[in-house]
């Protein structure tokens, strides 16, 4: 077993995944990220992007290969051992955004502070900081069937910031934005993260993000590949389909 380069806060070696109906997800992925680093990963749809990422997190248990975050080995974890570093070390923003229906926007965003033990009051003083910080402190004390979709992936962002993760995991964390909002929101996230010395791990359909990160990993079929052609997202649906060419 060969041990992950010191610099890198998350390491993975020759990562193969299946899907439970049998279809590969990741065939032989090998990747590593810097303290600090915003990594894009780009590609078409199914090409393995968010299964990646789930691996990266331990959301997903790797089937063969390894995982490593700031040297310790996570595809060696139990479930309860990845949970647990999930809550504690990492964020995770979806494409579609999810929040507790029974609690409101500013309570929503502090949960994860909360659960890593921070007082109510500390928790809703960075919450409401994030909150405004993406343009949406106005509806702090909102439930989230009172907002748009637009505003409750606003609040999943600061959410997943809140607690200044060592790492933030976004599965198109800009989809359900109009594209006039996605640069800046992304522009937000990608400075934000920086500022805080949070690494970022963003996947994305298209190029957009590219220009925000330091690095762009494209992946093609569950393998890293070297040019993948994207075309830049559309108005009405936010992605197109791809013309590659490998």
């Amino acid at each position: 077993m060969v041990a992950p380069p010191d610099n890198d806060v998350l390491w993975a070696r020759a990562l193969h995944f299946t899907h439970n109906d049998g279809s590969p997800a990741l065939s032989g992925v090998s990747l590593g990220v810097q303290e600090g680093e915003v990594l894009a990963v780009i590609g078409p749809r199914g090409s393995g992007k968010t299964t990646l990422l789930r691996c990266l997190s331990g959301l997903a248990a790797v089937r063969r290969g390894e995982v490593w975050f700031n040297s310790v080995p996570v595809h060696k974890m139990g479930p309860t051992a990845r949970e647990r570093l999930r809550r504690d070390r990492f964020s995770w923003i979806d494409p579609a955004p999810s929040l507790v229906p029974e609690l409101n926007v500013w309570e929503n965003t502090a949960l994860p502070l909360m659960l890593r033990g921070t007082s109510r009051r500390r928790a809703k003083t960075a919450a409401l900081e994030w909150l405004v910080r993406l343009d949406v402190g106005e509806v702090a004390r909102k439930r989230p069937h009172q907002l748009v979709q637009a505003e409750r992936q606003r609040v999943c962002i600061a959410r997943a910031l809140a607690p200044s993760p060592t790492v933030l995991f976004a599965d198109e964390p800009a989809a359900p934005l109009h594209r006039s909002d996605r640069a800046q929101v992304l522009r937000t996230l990608t400075t934000a993260a920086r500022s805080h010395g949070i690494t970022v791990v963003l996947a994305s359909p298209d190029a957009d993000p590219a220009a925000l990160a330091d690095r762009t990993v494209t992946l093609l079929d569950g393998r890293r590949v070297n040019t993948v052609h994207l075309p830049p997202a559309t108005e009405t649906e936010g992605r197109a389909a791809c013309s590659l060419s490998v």
